[in-house]
């Protein structure tokens, strides 16, 4: 598998010179100072573009073209942003990059309620803590109906918690819940999230789904026809969260997305930090099922709690079996070069990473610290080289 590393631009702690001594060949990046839907102007991602190869390292992968909120619910100026992604597109495949890794979550992005859990080690972990979250969503932000969403004792654990928790704690949770997010072009505030999330009110998992397809029916074409493989990434959390409809969370979701549009630009990414936070998907079992349609993997660990709840462990240390997902990525490569395809190689990288020894109190992107990582890729690494060696 070709050895990628997310990067958040100028901006971001981990410099290219870091990318390269951790051993990754590419960068996975985006205009994270464009990612309002905007189009993306063919200067602006050669100017990326040049910057990260004069760093003696290849841009294999956009994460991501952002998706308007309008595409999504397919109201107000959607089709303009349509046409804005079509345009992208065509400008991402004229500078020469093949895939593009987007998401069709509602309004959030990826969503923990801790950024720095205590972990066994001495370092810090992304958590997601079931009842915390519970306690925000139906105390603190009072969202109208959330009560449904959620068993009896859930509510009342969460009650008991909210009681322990001091006004910095909420402010806490609030914030990692609903204020941030790496890149995005916006934050909300409680009353903003709540006007947000009035405008999906009436738009059911089915109609949010059928707008996903009209998006891949239009988008998909152009695609195909640049050259380039869109890889969707899953929800993350793969459940309900705050109401709002989720599509992209279980294998069935991935066979109904797949077959909607039939064509070699319309795939996945097998994110296994995502899918693996529900505890109905089997990752290895999906990266043999979907192995022609893997456009780009997101290899990371989880570890489930009795809760509900789940935190992000060791890469190679978790309710994932890895070893396994790697072999299933490793045999497709082989069918695929065997093929002939031009898309033999499958990017990955090693997704999010504790934070620990030097990065301890540094500054970091919350899941993208630098050594975390580092340790992550070496042992997604190993894992590879032993499999190559003894499996084929």
């Amino acid at each position: 598998m070709k050895q990628t590393w997310r990067w958040f631009g100028p901006d971001d702690p981990v410099t290219l010179a870091h990318v390269r001594q951790a051993g990754a060949v590419g960068v996975v990046t985006a205009l994270h100072h464009l990612n309002d839907g905007r189009p993306w102007p063919a200067e602006e991602i050669a100017r990326r573009k040049a910057v990260i190869e004069a760093a003696g390292l290849e841009w294999s992968v956009v994460e991501s073209i952002v998706l308007h909120e309008a595409i999504k619910t397919r109201t107000g100026d959607y089709r303009a942003y349509i046409e804005n992604y079509k345009s992208s597109i065509r400008a991402v495949a004229a500078a020469g990059i093949p895939t593009v890794c987007y998401n069709f979550m509602a309004i959030t992005d990826w969503t923990r309620t801790d950024l720095d859990y205590p972990m066994p080690h001495g370092g810090t972990a992304l958590r997601f803590d079931a009842v915390e979250f519970c306690a925000y969503d139906v105390l603190v932000l009072k969202r109208s109906g959330a009560e449904a969403d959620y068993p009896g004792e859930r509510i009342d654990a969460a009650r008991r918690r909210l009681a322990t928790m001091s006004e910095s704690d909420i402010a806490r949770v609030e914030r990692n819940l609903i204020e941030w997010v790496p890149a995005r072009e916006f934050v909300y505030d409680r009353e903003s999230f709540r006007r947000m999330l009035d405008v999906y009110r009436d738009l059911t998992e089915e109609g949010f789904r059928e707008n996903l397809f009209a998006f891949l029916r239009e988008i998909v074409p152009v695609a195909e026809e640049a050259g380039i493989k869109l890889a969707i990434h899953p929800d993350d959390p793969p459940f309900p969260l705050f109401g709002l409809p989720r599509v992209v969370c279980r294998a069935s979701d991935a066979r109904a997305l797949i077959g909607a549009v039939k064509s070699p630009s319309n795939g996945i990414t097998l994110c296994t930090g995502s899918y693996g936070a529900n505890r109905e998907n089997d990752l290895v079992a999906m990266a043999r099922e979907f192995a022609p349609d893997i456009h780009f993997a997101h290899l990371r660990n989880v570890r489930h709690e009795p809760d509900g709840s789940f935190h992000e462990s060791e890469h190679l240390d978790g309710d994932i079996d890895m070893v396994g997902v790697v072999y299933e990525l490793l045999k497709e490569e082989r069918r695929r070069a065997e093929e002939g395809r031009a898309d033999a190689v499958i990017p990955m990288r090693p997704d999010h990473g504790h934070v620990i020894v030097d990065d301890i109190g540094k500054k970091v992107n919350p899941g993208y610290s630098c050594i975390g990582r580092l340790k992550g890729l070496a042992e997604l690494r190993g894992v590879m080289r032993a499999v190559e060696r003894f499996a084929f």
